[in-house]
């Protein structure tokens, strides 16, 4: 089934990644609460959010590229509703990590002054991206409008803003910004969740979106992806 396409090595890609999560959580590594729950919970939570993302986005991708389920069951509004369950999950894989690294923070032997120059490095690379996204590519193309409107799979790929310099912007530069509260915070366990996330995503996009880009356009992509 189309549907299922690559989606045997997203599970092996993401239980290597999760075998390597094990491996470094060790109890130094997890000290901390916050709000009186602990680190390990907050670190639980962290890593299942950018999970339930990435699962969400390829069964709603996939289904609705292959079968159209979602727009015969809800018809034009189908994206909109997509796109509400896209934002909340994006934006709690950020609020989970803020909140694990309240939990851990001080747990980095890093100075301040390294930590929060470099914090505000990623801060404006990430910025430029959603500027670049606004201006040149549209929040809806980044949320995959293309598998819902056939009129988007004959616009021609980015290559301004800060795709000029990768085609994938939102992978390399967007996810920048989730390793930032660890940064301000000192917090080994959210930089540790702040690579996963940033490795996990290069999972999707060679497992889920590759494959769907040239399914869609027939070609790999050359520009800004659709995500």
């Amino acid at each position: 089934m189309m549907v299922f396409e690559k989606q045997g090595w997203h599970l092996l890609g993401l239980a290597v990644l999760l075998a390597g999560i094990v491996a470094v959580a060790s109890e130094s590594l997890l000290t901390g609460r916050f709000l009186g729950i602990p680190t390990r919970s907050w670190f639980i939570f962290s890593l299942a959010v950018p999970i339930c993302h990435q699962v969400y986005v390829w069964l709603i991708w996939r289904t609705e590229l292959h079968r159209n389920s979602i727009s015969r069951r809800f018809g034009a509004r189908g994206f909109g509703y997509y796109a509400i369950g896209f934002s909340l999950l994006f934006a709690f894989r950020l609020i989970s990590i803020i909140l694990l690294a309240a939990a851990n923070r001080g747990t980095l032997a890093l100075p301040p002054a390294i930590a929060l120059p470099v914090a505000g490095v990623f801060l404006g690379l990430a910025a430029y991206l959603f500027y670049s996204v606004q201006k040149y590519f549209g929040f809806e193309r980044a949320y995959g409008i293309d598998h819902f409107d056939e009129d988007y799979r004959g616009k021609p790929f980015v290559k301004k803003g800060i795709f000029r310099f990768t085609d994938n912007g939102m992978y390399v530069f967007g996810f920048l910004i989730l390793w930032v509260p660890g940064l301000l915070l000192l917090s080994k366990a959210a930089l540790v969740v702040a690579l996963f996330n940033h490795l996990y995503i290069w999972v999707h996009y060679y497992c889920t979106e590759l494959p769907d880009i040239r399914r869609i356009y027939g070609k790999p992509a050359n520009g800004a992806s659709a995500t």
